[in-house]
């Protein structure tokens, strides 16, 4: 059984909102992927994502609201939140923030801090403002996609990966920016990029009129910052322009299907290859719907030309270089699981 996605149109986020008003599921886009959503506030609708995720239960959840005045609901409200929000919401931030001790818990994962963030798709926008009319204070929603694994960034995508189980879907067509949201945590007294995103961290800084520093031990944990993440099936390994030409070289000779993304041609005939463009936003556009058709091609092997790290350039490039890095250990992580499965 497959289900089929509905174009968004005013019936249809109708729909949706009461869907989740009655503690059902909802895949709704939003301008960075497309989000899994549930009720904030219903610790059994919360509890669905997780199953149908699988999802472990101490990751936890970013909850979308309107606003600043609904974030409020659900958080302290630091000076420093309020520039944030004001400079960039609605838009692709979220804060990490001291959860309010009288708002739901289910969305945390366990921890006195809460994610928020309010989304600029005007689609995910007119369904959170259907379901708060509805009493709706939030929802939390992930990405749609089973755990660990590439996100969606159109509706096509979340039913490629939840299949049957797939909730109401919501068509909003390609999500604008491809990547998730910067996190910053501001739950202790100063900024910390948790996770690079949508915003690039200097112009977070140049509002704060301050650095972002780098999460230490104590830092909470916060969605999508595991090591091993975001990863196709097919094993990726990310590479240096004159590694990866080699590597594509060694990998020929051992008959090994190999596909390599890259902005030079590695070798004729030697692997199917895919020109990377120089632009780090169209790149971040493109970056999960590539790996997800390249996954899908057969290939025993998926090398990336590793994007700029340093220099003038490499914050603009810091969401995509931390996709790329959390996509290679997560294929090369299950890479060892099969082989230990298999004995070799």
């Amino acid at each position: 059984m497959t289900v089929d996605p509905l174009p968004a149109d005013a019936s249809a986020i109708a729909a949706a909102a009461a869907e989740l008003a009655a503690g059902r599921l909802v895949a709704f886009p939003t301008e960075t992927v497309y989000g899994l959503g549930a009720d904030a506030g219903s610790r059994e609708a919360v509890a669905g994502i997780y199953r149908l995720k699988g999802r472990p239960v101490d990751h936890p959840l970013i909850v979308h609201v309107t606003g600043a005045r609904q974030a409020r609901r659900w958080a302290q409200w630091p000076d420093l939140a309020q520039r944030l929000a004001d400079a960039f919401w609605p838009g692709p931030l979220t804060l990490i923030l001291k959860r309010l001790p009288e708002a739901p818990a289910w969305a945390c994962g366990g921890q006195d801090t809460i994610g928020l963030r309010a989304p600029s798709h005007p689609v995910a926008r007119a369904l959170l403002l259907a379901f708060e009319r509805l009493g709706g204070l939030g929802v939390a929603a992930p990405s749609a996609n089973r755990f660990g694994r590439v996100s969606p960034t159109r509706a096509s995508h979340v039913i490629d990966d939840l299949g049957g189980d797939a909730p109401l879907v919501l068509d909003g067509g390609a999500c604008e920016v491809g990547v998730e949201s910067t996190i910053v945590d501001l739950s202790r007294g100063m900024p910390v990029l948790l996770r690079p995103g949508g915003i690039a961290g200097g112009q977070i800084e140049e509002v704060l009129g301050e650095p972002l520093r780098m999460p230490d031990s104590a830092a909470p944990r916060a969605s999508g910052t595991l090591a091993a993440h975001y990863a196709p099936d097919t094993s990726v390994e990310l590479l240096a322009a004159p590694a990866l030409i080699e590597r594509v070289a060694a990998l020929a000779a051992r008959g090994l299907r190999v596909a390599a993304w890259s902005r030079e041609r590695p070798g004729r005939g030697e692997a199917h290859w895919e020109q990377m463009g120089s632009d780090s936003d169209r790149l971040a556009r493109q970056l999960y719907d590539t790996l997800r058709r390249l996954d899908r091609a057969g290939f025993d092997r998926l090398l990336i030309e590793r994007p700029p790290e340093s220099g003038d350039a490499a914050g603009d490039w810091a969401a995509v270089v931390d996709r790329l890095r959390r996509a290679a250990a997560g294929a090369a992580a299950d890479e060892r699981e099969c082989r230990g499965a298999s004995g070799t």
